[in-house]
């Protein structure tokens, strides 16, 4: 559960990266989450992980898009 924890605590971080490094640091670490609570996932089959994993898709989403220069608009 340590994990759910670091991933809340994650989703709840101001999300402000003043340069490129951060945002791919975030990027990676928000993979790095997700992959880890898939495999979480795969053994328990619980919904909360569930929601989870797809705050922070949305999150790592948002990053990977202002990294690639893309607007931020839907």
């Amino acid at each position: 559960m340590e994990l759910i924890e670091k991933a809340l605590e994650f989703e709840t971080r101001k999300m402000r990266f003043p340069t490129t490094s951060d945002r791919i640091m975030a990027a990676r670490e928000a993979k790095e989450l997700i992959l880890n609570l898939n495999e979480i996932y795969k053994k328990n089959k619980d919904e909360k992980i569930m929601e989870v994993m797809k705050r922070l898709t949305l999150i790592k989403q948002r990053i990977e898009r202002r990294l690639k220069g893309k607007p931020l608009t839907s």
